[in-house]
């Protein structure tokens, strides 16, 4: 019988049901589905509520990166990764940090712009004008749609409108900047922007069709700074290699994508475990970082007069502590109580010095040992136990491929067949 993946009413199915037909045209053992199928914390009927054509959780280990001292106050920051290495590297920069005082942070607010896309205006400058002539007006109608927002101080607070030219002639873009407060904004600023759409199209006579929030949130800016103490960190020779490294990056894009790929190890774990939009925060940070033409770092490493480093992050945070994930995945309501944060802002801040911490770790490495020793010692033992390893005996094998710098999958087999043929 010819496999196809056209199925009529899927989504009408129960997950098990899904689960079936998927395990038929993939062929998936019982236990293979029976893994799909197995839920913790979070149960299928409360997933199967928040994504379409459910048969699963996957699940990701979540561990808590230790030590952080940010703006005088002590933080555990739960951490959602699959990846070995980092959150031992967070929790030993986030130690040395201290030395220097910990992380301090600020922000500009939790505010984000919801753009509306005008076609097919004669005029549009004088279009533009008549919709910043029409400001009040068109704050007063987001506003209407949203009280409970605007009853905690959030809301529309400014209409600014800019004239672009595209491959299809000049449009009118209508942005309307929104005070989101503890949520990430999405639905709230998509409903304004729709809701006052139909006005655009009055006041400019042109056709409005994309109505939704931007990504790149760089209304919404988070900034960290932590001083590394030259004897924290091995001296003043490490301090400059990191400088250099950093310079790299500065004049590389090709290194400073690997350089925020580190940055975003720490903040996309984090924003992962409290059930955030990881891609939203990605793509904002992405594009901050190419905002002046080049890709740069997110970064900077400077040194002061005492010859110690200077550390300093500056990215947009559009998370929350509303709406989503964030409430309806009990994993992530514990994480954010672990978190400890009041506000969206303060879990921003706190995201933005985790991914400075992640990111110095990376460039120290780099500076002396180089990546792979740190790195390769925590992942070996994955290796052994995809090897066949277990218990004491994959730690055993992981500490001889250290030990002989052949941290590999051929090599573990080899390894667990002599241990296990003596």
């Amino acid at each position: 019988m010819t496999k196809t993946s056209k199925i009529s009413g899927f989504y009408k199915l129960a997950p098990e049901e899904r689960l079936k037909l998927v395990s038929d045209f993939a062929g998936l053992t019982q236990e293979e589905a029976t893994c799909i199928r197995s839920s913790g914390a979070l149960s299928l009927e409360a997933a199967d509520r928040m994504v379409e054509n459910l048969i699963g959780v996957m699940e990701v280990p979540m561990g808590v990166a230790v030590n952080f001292l940010i703006n005088g106050k002590d933080y555990l920051i739960p951490m959602a990764i699959e990846e070995p290495s980092v959150i031992a590297a967070a929790s030993n920069s986030a130690k040395m940090a201290r030395e220097g005082g910990g992380f301090t942070t600020s922000n500009t607010g939790p505010v984000m712009i919801g753009q509306i896309q005008a076609v097919g205006i004669a005029d549009p400058a004088g279009a533009r004008m008549s919709i910043l002539e029409k400001k009040d007006e068109i704050i007063r109608r987001a506003n209407v749609v949203d009280p409970v927002l605007v009853k905690f101080g959030g809301g529309a607070k400014e209409v600014e409108v800019r004239v672009i030219d595209t491959p299809g002639g000049k449009m009118l873009i209508t942005h309307l900047i929104v005070d989101c407060r503890d949520a990430m904004g999405a639905n709230a600023v998509n409903t304004m922007a729709e809701t006052v759409a139909p006005y655009i199209e009055e006041l400019t006579g042109g056709r409005v069709y994309l109505r939704i929030i931007s990504n790149f949130a760089d209304k919404r800016i988070i900034r960290a700074k932590a001083v590394f103490t030259k004897e924290a960190i091995g001296g003043e020779e490490v301090v400059d290699g990191i400088i250099a490294a950093y310079n790299f990056a500065f004049s590389d894009p090709y290194r400073a994508a690997t350089h925020n790929k580190g940055i975003m190890n720490g903040v996309t774990a984090a924003v992962l475990a409290t059930g955030n939009d990881t891609r939203a925060i990605e793509a904002g940070a992405h594009v901050y970082a190419s905002r002046g033409g080049t890709y740069r770092p997110l970064s900077c490493y400077e040194k002061n007069a005492n010859g110690d480093l200077v550390a300093t992050i500056e990215m947009p945070m559009a998370v929350g502590l509303v709406g989503g994930a964030t409430k309806t995945n009990p994993i992530a309501r514990a994480a954010v109580k672990i978190l400890g944060v009041k506000t969206a802002t303060e879990m921003g801040e706190v995201f933005a010095a985790l991914g400075l911490a992640q990111n110095f770790a990376a460039m120290r490495a780099l500076a002396t040992e180089g990546i792979q020793r740190g790195h390769m010692g925590l992942h070996s033992r994955n290796v052994a136990i995809q090897a066949g390893a277990t218990g004491e005996l994959a730690d055993k094998i992981a500490e001889i491929m250290v030990k002989e710098k052949k941290v590999r999958a051929d090599r573990a087999k080899e390894l667990l067949d002599e241990i296990m043929g003596k």
